[in-house]
């Protein structure tokens, strides 16, 4: 067995490569040619590291001799506009799995991680299930789409693909802007806190990926990954507070001034040309009811869970944060 993770640099793709490092399994790196490496600085002596574009087949041919297995962790959260998110989930997977195509007769499984947006929003009353028709409501979501099925479509390989909803944990760049919020004492409610969500810690999710790389049941299956425990935007940002011990004043973000936020950060990105994780895209997802799925086939099928809950997930994230002076 032999492993190759896209993405292998960035914030789940470190913690995936640290699951596999930890159940000594061999584990090949891929990396743009420049990929910044900080978040495997530790695992360096630990996996082989090989470089290509995913543009170049030769490349994509030398960086998948010897493996059996993949898991496609790499992928955009932000772009420019609509071209550049298709262009990286959609286009670069369909890439990818023509790679895998061509050693069909040695690689066994590729598992594509994608995300909740590609099914849509859901509620705690009405939880995204993965036998619920796909909703997405941004570019974004429409682009992880296009990149399942991009897998289901194309692959001539088995495959199983990993959608969890919002992730976090240490080194997450994300999540680090709620606790430095709180850190300066305030405490950000957004659209009135009551968005409902549904949460993975990242640890849990790497471990999930990992156990149904290999996993029979998880053959051409699609699973939402993560917690039982679902909280309101309102909650999270108190537990943010707590987790740094700081008292905070509420900060209301009503959706009129979300609205306004995304719209100016969308006309920003034109005039720079710099990708900016609010946009007019970003406002859809905002404005949902929630961000709920239902995880149960996940126990079911494979027998996993991600069983850390947001309070200790919030003090393991937030003791990182401090260990590496991030906060």
């Amino acid at each position: 067995m032999k492993v190759l993770v896209t993405g292998a640099n960035g914030f789940v793709g470190s913690h995936i490569v640290d699951r596999l490092v930890r159940l000594q399994i061999p584990t090949v790196a891929l990396l743009r040619p420049n990929g910044d490496r900080a978040f495997l600085t530790g695992q360096l002596a630990n996996v082989e590291l090989r470089t290509g574009r995913f543009d170049d087949a030769a490349a994509l041919d030398a960086a998948l001799e010897g493996i059996t297995l993949v898991i496609h962790c790499a992928g955009a959260t932000n772009a420019r506009n609509r071209e550049g998110f298709f262009a990286v989930n959609q286009g670069v997977t369909r890439e990818l799995v023509a790679a895998v195509n061509r050693r069909s007769a040695q690689i066994q499984r590729f598992l594509l991680v994608s995300s909740l947006a590609a099914a849509g929003p859901g509620t705690p009353m009405t939880p995204r299930t993965e036998n619920h028709a796909p909703a997405p409501v941004s570019d974004y979501g429409r682009s992880k789409l296009a990149a399942e099925q991009e897998v289901i479509q194309g692959s001539q390989t088995d495959w199983t693909i990993i959608r969890p909803p919002a992730v976090y944990g240490p080194r997450d760049r994300e999540f680090l802007r709620l606790f430095k919020a709180a850190k300066s004492h305030l405490r950000p409610t957004f659209g009135g806190g009551k968005q409902a969500l549904t949460l993975v810690f990242v640890q849990d999710l790497a471990a999930v990926i990992v156990a149904a790389l290999t996993h029979p049941r998880a053959s051409r299956e699609i699973f939402f990954a993560g917690s039982t425990e679902v909280v309101t935007t309102a909650e999270l940002a108190t537990g943010v507070a707590a987790a740094v011990d700081s008292w905070t004043m509420p900060l209301p973000l009503p959706n009129a001034v979300l609205w306004l936020a995304c719209h100016w950060a969308g006309l920003a990105t034109r005039i720079t040309g710099k990708a900016n994780v609010l946009s007019p895209q970003k406002w859809a997802e905002l404005k949902a009811p929630g961000w709920v799925c239902e995880v149960s086939k996940l126990q079911r099928n494979l027998g996993c869970s991600c069983p850390t809950d947001l309070t200790e997930g919030l003090a393991r994230t937030r003791d990182w944060y401090q260990e590496n002076g991030w906060l």
